[in-house]
């Protein structure tokens, strides 16, 4: 028997939402743009009310300066929506690890007032789904004291833990709108698919794969076609996933947990990922404290994790959140899953990255810039991989270090480098 499904309107749905209340907003491609559009018309009537959030795409409404004293931004994470809100001190930007995020709402640390996410339709037993976008919305829903639906037929039914009854939700609200869609593969040039190459002759057959987000990971995702029995335990997948399971390249099949499921926390892409994880078995889409827990990562053995970066410097110091005092990202998961995949029986943890920026500036430096984050330390490095090789940085001294990092800068740079190493440490 079908459940009876009754929809407010926008207007009528966040009337919960009151002055002071903290609302967290589901991310990526299931940003709830409907419900930001109404929410900032009612401005008007609301102060104080605190968003949060991770990676959030889109036109979201309520970061206009002149509602700042309706709406204050309190992200997880930095995205291109928000990126100029922060830095101009119109948002602010909590840095946190994502697998602990969840632990933020379920010790009250922020407490949720109304959650607002995007979901499919309900089933004839009356269960929505997350969609694509599990990651920390799953934590936020079931923390909430009020839950308010973007039901929208576009959002993929996933497996895994993004199922919510309907009876859970305060009010559903009914939108038909394209999800957010990005390629990440077609930003990527001969640097960067030269990257993919060298990081690809590191993976061995039966490997479990975690990617970052950008052109590095799909470019390595692209050099993949001669592997065998690849799985994966990613935070985030994109497109490049889908060739790779339809040549049963990726077939989760040696994964010591959740053998023959691909894992993540959420997925970005275009719609012929969406399309390909919508009932899709093969998919698990998990809590993300789960998924990003460095105890469970490293359980896969030959757990492989890639990620990028914006510069490093001649010891090993990972900035992959700002330009110096500039905030352009997060922490994110870098660190749980370069750790994860450190203590994993045959893992390896890779940072990789440009030796330039597409302006010319260095990436490999002497010291990191003034005020920049360090994301991953460097103890914590094992793997650096440009575009001129590979450096292997784990057990070496610092000297050692800045020689194999100068071997993989840029040609133009080395020089320089090399000076500063006899500055620094004496002797080079």
């Amino acid at each position: 028997m079908k459940v009876p499904i009754v929809f407010k309107t926008p207007e009528e749905a966040l009337e919960i939402i009151q002055s002071g209340n903290r609302v967290f907003v589901q991310g990526s491609a299931q940003t709830p743009t409907c419900l930001l559009r109404a929410l900032a018309k009612q401005s008007y009537r609301l102060k104080d009310v605190e968003l949060v959030f991770i990676s959030i795409y889109g036109d979201i409404y309520v970061d206009k300066p002149g509602l700042v004293d309706s709406f204050k931004i309190n992200s997880l994470f930095v995205s291109a929506a928000i990126r100029n809100a922060v830095n101009e001190g119109l948002a602010d930007y909590v840095p946190v690890f994502l697998s602990e995020i969840p632990e933020l709402f379920k010790q009250n640390i922020l407490p949720i007032d109304v959650a607002l996410v995007q979901v499919s339709p309900p089933d004839i037993h009356g269960y929505c789904s997350l969609g694509v976008s599990v990651d920390i919305a799953r934590s936020a829903v079931n923390t909430a004291k009020y839950v308010v639906a973007q039901v929208n037929p576009n959002v993929p039914r996933t497996h895994g833990d993004g199922l919510i009854h309907s009876s859970r939700f305060y009010a559903m609200v009914d939108c038909n709108e394209p999800l957010y869609e990005t390629s990440f593969g077609e930003k990527a040039g001969p640097a960067e698919m030269r990257i993919g190459e060298y990081v690809a002759s590191l993976i061995e057959d039966r490997s479990t794969l975690q990617m970052g987000i950008g052109s590095i990971p799909d470019a390595v995702l692209h050099s993949l076609a001669g592997h065998k029995d690849l799985g994966i335990h990613t935070e985030m997948c994109s497109d490049g996933i889908v060739d790779l399971f339809e040549k049963d390249i990726i077939n989760n099949k040696y994964k010591r947990i959740h053998p023959h499921k691909a894992v993540a926390g959420f997925a970005l892409g275009t719609r012929r990922l969406y399309d390909y994880v919508d009932d899709n078995p093969a998919f698990q889409f998990l809590d993300i404290d789960y998924v990003n827990d460095p105890h469970i990562i490293r359980r896969n053995n030959k757990m492989v994790a890639i990620n990028s970066a914006i510069e490093i410097d001649i010891t090993g110091q990972i900035c992959s959140d700002s330009i110096g005092t500039y905030q352009f990202s997060g922490v994110g998961g870098q660190m749980d899953f370069m750790r994860g995949a450190a203590l994993s029986e045959g893992g390896k943890p890779i940072i990789a990255l440009p030796s330039r920026t597409a302006r010319g500036v260095p990436r490999i430096v002497p010291v990191l810039k003034s005020g920049a984050g360090v994301v991953t330390t460097r103890a914590h490095v094992h793997y650096v991989v440009t575009e001129y090789g590979i450096a292997y940085l784990f057990g070496k001294n610092l000297r050692q270090r800045a020689r194999a990092l100068i071997n993989i800068a840029h040609p133009d740079d080395r020089e320089a480098l090399e000076r500063s190493c006899v500055e620094r440490f004496k002797i080079f």
